[in-house]
């Protein structure tokens, strides 16, 4: 099996917040893995950056690892601080903004 991990160092203990930055005006990620089944990408986002409502085939576990985030699941509003998590169910449209600078680790299992 080749190696699908990338961009991230192996057998080490890590910080996941500061294996990523904040770029003014921008939303910056981070992939590290992608594949068939399975993709984990880490973003950060500036303070007001957004990702527009859209829908995912898979199921997507957002973590927050900064900041305050907003995630909208089926239009509800939901606030993610630091430590805090929330599934976004396949099929169903979402989008995150940042209310203040946000960065969050995104699992989507397809």
């Amino acid at each position: 099996m080749s190696d699908i991990m990338k961009n991230i160092n192996k057998s080490e203990v890590l910080v996941l917040k500061n294996e990523i930055s904040y770029q003014e005006g921008q939303i910056v990620s981070k992939t590290l893995i992608q594949n068939q089944s399975l993709s984990i990408t880490l973003f950060a986002f500036d303070k007001g950056e957004e990702i527009s409502a859209h829908e995912s085939k898979g199921d997507a576990f957002v973590t927050c690892l900064d900041g305050i985030g907003e995630i909208t699941i089926d239009g509800q509003k939901y606030e993610l601080k630091e430590g805090e998590s929330i599934v976004m169910p396949a099929n169903h449209p979402h989008a995150v903004f940042a209310k203040e600078t946000f960065k969050m680790m995104l699992v989507v299992a397809f």
